[in-house]
């Protein structure tokens, strides 16, 4: 459940695994919430102003987009259309691993949420397991709970974001960067759009914040290490069969490094610090019912997973 990135969490607990109660520091998660949402506003900016226009993403509004922020201009507020919908996403994923925690008597932080003046405005968020798990239960309904109740969020906004999209042909090729489509994404502009090719879609801020959602969930849902998908697979099938998901999904990342190379900064990352997980002395199998929501996540990741998720035009 540790993150890189977008939103997870993150075991912070001692050897002797007793549990350390951290002071709640309530201002600094609202500081760091608040934060974001005004990167995340800023990068919504220019993605409102393009859509209006008619026009591919604009390096040029997301740069005004901070000096209108300084002068405190409220035509920023357009940038909610994106902003909004995508931290709503990020609190569901982490308000469903915070719940989980509580429902399992865990002691967990709030959320972090990580702003960035980069593409999207964030890094995403996390939460702190302060306190050793000891059931693979407890470990794989903390692990889903966050990537189901992202999800979830996401698909209304996912649906109006395309509905309120419109088709400009070629728009893709024009524009400084290029965002891929995932799969699920791709159903929902075929449904609303029939015959309509993925690249002659401008997308409405609020997808595109369903676009960030869907990322958010294929890289939690890798199988490797101490992500969700890593605990998923650690909680369904034991040490062996976690150490072996994750040296092959760390060898399909480095694959697709061809394609699209960021992914072999994540397959070394991953390599390095992300294949071990802590020890669950627990041998207790899962019941039929959480293999089955075990397989509800492998179908999520394909469904949210892009090969290329941004590539420059």
């Amino acid at each position: 459940m540790s993150e890189l990135g977008f939103s997870g969490t993150l075991n912070s607990y001692s050897e002797a695994g007793a549990a350390i109660r951290a002071p709640r520091r309530w201002w600094l998660h609202i500081l760091l919430l608040l934060v974001t949402l005004l990167t995340t506003t800023a990068f919504g900016f220019a993605l409102s102003k393009s859509f209006a226009a008619g026009l591919p993403f604009d390096v040029g509004w997301w740069e005004q987009a901070y000096t209108r922020l300084l002068h405190g201009d409220p035509a920023l507020c357009a940038g909610f259309q994106f902003s909004l919908p995508l931290l709503t996403i990020l609190i569901a994923h982490e308000l469903g691993h915070y719940a989980a925690c509580r429902i399992w008597r865990v002691d967990a932080s709030l959320p972090f949420f990580l702003p960035s003046p980069a593409l999207l405005g964030t890094f995403g968020a996390f939460i702190l397991i302060r306190s050793p798990l000891y059931r693979r239960k407890a470990l794989f309904d903390i692990g889903i709970a966050g990537p189901i109740a992202g999800f979830v969020v996401l698909l209304p906004f996912l649906v109006a974001g395309i509905a309120l999209s419109r088709v400009v042909p070629g728009i893709d090729a024009h524009g400084p960067f290029i965002f891929g489509t995932p799969l699920l994404m791709r159903l929902v502009e075929l449904a609303i759009f029939p015959g309509v090719p993925a690249f002659s879609i401008a997308l409405h801020p609020m997808a595109m914040a369903a676009w960030a959602g869907l990322l958010a969930t294929a890289l939690n849902l890798l199988p490797i290490g101490q992500l969700d998908g890593g605990h998923i697979v650690y909680a369904l099938f034991g040490e062996r069969w976690h150490r072996a998901a994750s040296t092959m999904a760390v060898a399909a990342l480095f694959v697709l490094g061809f394609f699209y190379w960021p992914w072999w900064f994540w397959a070394l990352l991953m390599f390095l610090f992300g294949r071990r997980h802590r020890l669950v002395y627990d041998s207790a199998g899962l019941s039929r019912a959480r293999r089955v929501v075990g397989c509800l996540a492998a179908v999520m990741l394909v469904l949210s997973l892009s090969v290329v998720p941004v590539r420059t035009g």
